[in-house]
């Protein structure tokens, strides 16, 4: 099967739930075992606050994207903000690494996304955003063929 969404809502964080459940219900259509949908859906969870958070400083104004393409049992997606960016990506995927202490963040969401996704990619430019870009291949034995 292949299908593609797009979404694009205000930086608020209310609209971190609405990110996951949009994702876990177009994901459903590959009918993926229950640890795989929570882990996607909790990778949604970590780049959307991640964008709200730091990449927006918490305010409203601004808008995070979600492009999710599905492709022969693959979930290819795309999370990105237009906010600050990140200055060190390499420091930034550290375990632990937060910019904001302050807040009593984990400093675990890439570490996060890392451990559930098959592949991540983090592309930042100070003053111009962050754009991360994960894939997941389900498992083989849960895909119905259409």
């Amino acid at each position: 099967m292949n299908n593609k969404m797009y979404v694009e809502f205000s930086s608020v964080s209310e609209n971190e739930s609405f990110a996951r459940v949009a994702v876990g219900s177009f994901v459903a259509q590959l009918d993926p075992t229950m640890d795989e949908l929570t882990e996607i859906k909790t990778v949604v969870s970590e780049a959307v606050t991640n964008a709200i958070i730091h990449g927006y400083n918490n305010e409203p104004d601004h808008l995070v994207s979600i492009s999710c393409v599905i492709q022969d049992g693959e979930v290819d997606l795309t999370i990105k903000d237009d906010g600050i960016g990140i200055g060190d990506v390499d420091e930034a995927r550290q375990p632990l690494y937060t910019s904001k202490p302050e807040l009593e963040r984990s400093g675990m969401g890439f570490t996060i996304i890392e451990n559930f996704m098959d592949s991540v990619e983090v592309k930042s430019t100070p003053d111009k955003g962050t754009t991360v870009h994960m894939t997941k291949q389900l498992t083989f034995s849960n895909m119905v063929s259409k």
